[in-house]
């Protein structure tokens, strides 16, 4: 790499188009390229059914999505097709929307299973325990959190804090926080952006998927993009989620119509 030159992608999205699995077979994702370097913040926005989960969930390779075209690339591998799982464990952390209770398993149990699943090897329990100790010092979270089951009779901001801890514990390369802010009031909201800055480092590239600007209050982004009908339609700093909190979407998305309909005007005159 030449100097001055920035470091090589460590999540390099080019050209995905993505459907519903199964009968319809309905395009969500409809053709996006987005670049993700070490130490980059991205956040994506977009109104509801823009296709922001979708995008998520397909880079995480969930089966219920299919890739019509287009490739993921993590650290320069082309993990299309791998699945879910060899996925993370070269490093890619996905936190879900909705995450699922798991009676009779402890976080403590969880988070010591997805380590050995991510380096390969059984953890030793003291070096495991010091570990989870100190990551939840750095998140604020009290150490009798770990022993409960997981997400079992948790609120929302626990549920999101406990991905958070997974997070901080499994230390991935390129970590997709899917609106992680959704159904969390002021208080439990700003817990989780802390966590999130906590875990904030050079090495690692974060893409936070949200509807609204709220979480961006507290963590800083380096870019965002505006995804609307499956396509990335605008892209910026941190000044586009500052407006897009200003004025709504609406803008934006006349903005989007009235240059289609110009490229369409355009591409008439042509024939």
């Amino acid at each position: 790499m030449s100097e001055g030159a920035p470091p090589a992608p460590i999540l390099d999205v080019r050209g995905l188009k993505v459907s519903i699995a199964g009968p319809p077979g309905l395009q969500i994702v409809r053709g996006v390229d987005l670049t993700v370097r070490p130490g980059e913040v991205h956040a994506l926005m977009g109104p509801n059914g823009s296709g922001k989960s979708t995008l998520a969930n397909a880079i995480a390779g969930s089966p219920a999505y299919v890739v019509d075209e287009g490739c993921v690339y993590f650290q320069g591998e082309d993990i299309t097709q791998l699945s879910p799982d060899e996925r993370a464990r070269r490093g890619l952390f996905l936190s879900f929307q909705y995450p699922t209770a798991i009676p009779g398993v402890t976080m403590v149990n969880l988070l010591r299973a997805s380590l050995k699943a991510r380096r390969g090897t059984e953890p030793p329990a003291r070096e495991f325990l010091t570990e989870l100790r100190e990551t939840l010092a750095a998140l604020k979270m009290d150490e009798s959190f770990a022993r409960r089951y997981v997400n079992e009779g948790f609120s929302g901001g626990e549920k999101k804090r406990a991905e958070i801890l997974q997070l901080g514990m499994l230390k991935p390369t390129v970590a997709v926080l899917d609106e992680t802010d959704s159904g969390l009031d002021v208080d439990a909201l700003r817990t989780v952006a802390e966590g999130v800055n906590a875990l904030r480092t050079p090495d690692v590239g974060i893409l936070i998927i949200t509807h609204y600007e709220r979480i961006l209050n507290y963590v800083t982004p380096d870019f965002v993009h505006v995804l609307v009908d499956g396509r990335i339609v605008r892209s910026g700093d941190a000044a586009l989620a500052k407006r897009i909190e200003a004025q709504g979407y609406d803008p934006i998305l006349r903005e989007v119509n009235q240059e289609a309909a110009t490229v369409a005007v355009a591409a008439g005159g042509d024939k």
